[in-house]
């Protein structure tokens, strides 16, 4: 019998989870600390063991990770990377008994001794999770959802009546599932005292060095200043440095790997499709957060301070807008990428499916003259493609923040976020 919670919101990776149970002995749900791992596997687990907070547990494991193990299947094994020595012992218990769904592990930092620990490969699934969507959060309708639009449906609804300061409201709260029922103060708290872990103490265990909690903070806050962009780290390394001298870009570096393996950072790696112009394509990531939450929360911004800022809350906007799009894609088996060549052309986000569909997306928080300019972009990437090899885009979408869902004349669909789902 699963181990459930009656107060349990349900997730769109509950579907992916059962599916990975049903074809591996293990699965592994990688994600930043309180996304709500935890939750979502004793929806599925029918034993359980809290490896970061029973310390007997963990001598128990040090001494003899198998009676760890012990327990009804599927066994949650919660926060495992505390006693990474647990991940050979599910390696071989899955070879000496090969059945399905045995095991659920949850991280939130990936451990540093990857090169001694056996990769786990056919035996152990790994998920990625994430923050709640708008969504899971009942802040939008999915009357428009991204099956169709991979599937190039069209598209009509109505306008779900969000509003400019509803959004500036759900970028600062963010999709935490433990403040979605505070008030916005107690939400925006929560996320501040979450910056505050990762930069005093988190950041030394994913690294396994000593590091400058100042200089980490710092460097997050850069990285705010930076988000939805393809900020480079000499440029980070600089801004870090400021006027007390300079910080090598080794040092910055390590930063960003530790933030990596906390899975505070999730940046939008490079769309490669063959192209059929001249263009050249950059290589350089699009730096965003896991949650564009905690963005607002280093640079202790407000609504208030966004609202006098329109340039900085389209960032913000895009970067919450990526979010949602990495939690709908998960569904399809689809990853998240961006577009930027030598040309100066870019596009915000771009969708593909492991079977092969492509979607390209712009990501605008104005108006009518904003969506022309972001319609005529998606026209001249699909004019660079060499769509003999890829195919043809399923769809030319612009995500918006308010209005309605429609087809434009030129084959363009313009959705507002409110809308989306999965």
């Amino acid at each position: 019998m699963a181990i459930a919670k009656s107060n349990y919101r349900p997730r769109i990776v509950d579907e992916e989870l059962r599916e990975r149970l049903d074809a591996a002995a293990a699965v592994l749900i990688e994600g930043p600390k309180a996304c709500g791992k935890t939750s979502t596997a004793r929806e599925c687990a029918a034993s359980e063991v809290f490896l970061d907070v029973d310390a007997s547990a963990r001598q128990a494991a040090a001494v003899d990770p198998e009676i760890v193990l012990r327990g009804d299947a599927p066994r949650l094994l919660d926060e495992w990377q505390v006693a990474p020595g647990i991940w050979n012992h599910v390696r071989r218990a899955a070879d000496l008994d090969p059945g399905k769904g045995r095991f659920i592990l949850t991280g939130s930092a990936a451990p540093t001794d990857d090169l001694v620990r056996h990769t786990g490969a056919g035996r152990i699934a790994r998920m990625r999770m994430r923050t709640m969507s708008l969504y899971e959060q009942d802040h939008a309708t999915g009357e428009v959802s991204l099956g169709d639009l991979l599937a190039g449906r069209k598209v009509s609804a109505s306008d779900p009546g969000l509003s400019l300061p509803d959004l500036i409201e759900f970028i600062c709260r963010g999709g935490w599932p433990g403040s979605l029922d505070a008030n916005l103060r107690g939400a925006m708290r929560f996320v501040r005292d979450f910056v505050e872990e990762v930069r005093r103490t988190e950041i030394q265990r994913a690294s396994g060095t000593r590091h400058d909690p100042n200089g980490v903070l710092r460097l997050i806050r850069s990285l705010a200043r930076n988000v939805s962009t393809t900020v480079s780290v000499a440029t980070l390394a600089r801004d870090v440095s400021g006027d007390e001298g300079n910080v090598m870009q080794g040092t910055i570096s390590t930063y960003l790997g530790a933030l990596e393996r906390l899975f505070v950072v999730d940046n939008q790696q490079p769309f490669a499709p063959h192209l059929r112009s001249r263009s050249r394509l950059q290589k350089a990531v699009k730096r965003h957060f896991v949650d564009p939450s905690l963005a607002v929360a280093a640079l202790r911004s407000s609504p208030g301070q966004l609202r006098g800022d329109l340039e900085y809350l389209g960032l913000l906007f895009e970067s919450l807008v990526v979010r949602d799009l990495r939690v709908y894609a998960a569904a399809h088996d689809a990853e998240v990428s961006h577009y930027r060549d030598n040309t100066g052309l870019e596009v915000d986000a771009v969708i593909e499916t492991a079977a092969g569909h492509w979607l390209p997306v712009e990501i605008k928080l104005g108006g009518s003259d904003w969506i022309d300019a972001a319609a005529a972009n998606l026209r001249k990437l699909e004019g660079r493609v060499d769509t003999r090899r890829i195919g043809a885009p399923s769809k030319l979408l612009v995500i918006t923040a308010t209005g309605y869902a429609y087809e434009r004349p030129d084959g363009v669909s313009v959705v507002p976020l409110g809308v989306l789902g999965p």
